[in-house]
């Protein structure tokens, strides 16, 4: 893949790759500095895509491994937990934290299908998992934050 199609392309899926790192990470510059740091290692990468038509997904999965590294940076910082953050980084609506208390494998199935838009075969092939387990985890995950979002009521 060359420079300009590269760049186009993610040009195209910015905004998508950004809500993603928003979702895992949960404070935009944190977000911005994975978004940029995921375009970075997909641009060096770029001639090693196998199938172009995939895209989106190899760009989303490069992210999910940034994102992932710079949860376990701050894990190993021990930095302020998110809850203590103030209102500038994370937003503290309801349903965001009760995203965060999902199981790990729960919440980047609710990332990517509702903050980022991917579709079922698309968050399957981000995640490489088989598509029935991404239905399997969205469907309880949704149950999970429906009983816990009515407890707040």
């Amino acid at each position: 893949m060359e420079r300009e199609e590269f760049a186009a392309r993610v040009q195209d899926i910015r905004e998508q790759l950004y809500r993603t790192a928003y979702g895992y990470l949960g404070n935009a510059h944190d977000s911005l500095e994975a978004v940029d740091e995921a375009v970075y290692q997909g641009f060096r990468a770029r001639k090693k895509i196998r199938q172009p038509e995939f895209f989106t997904t190899w760009m989303t999965r490069i992210l999910i491994h940034v994102c992932y590294r710079e949860l376990k940076r701050r894990t190993r910082q021990q930095e302020v937990p998110m809850e203590e953050q103030g209102a500038e980084d994370y937003d503290g609506l309801p349903l965001r934290e009760a995203i965060e208390r999902l199981p790990e494998e729960l919440r980047q199935v609710i990332v990517l299908r509702y903050f980022t838009g991917l579709t079922q075969t698309e968050t399957a092939q981000a995640l490489e998992i088989p598509q029935g387990t991404v239905v399997t985890r969205q469907r309880r995950a949704l149950a999970l934050l429906r009983v816990e979002l009515e407890e707040d009521v």
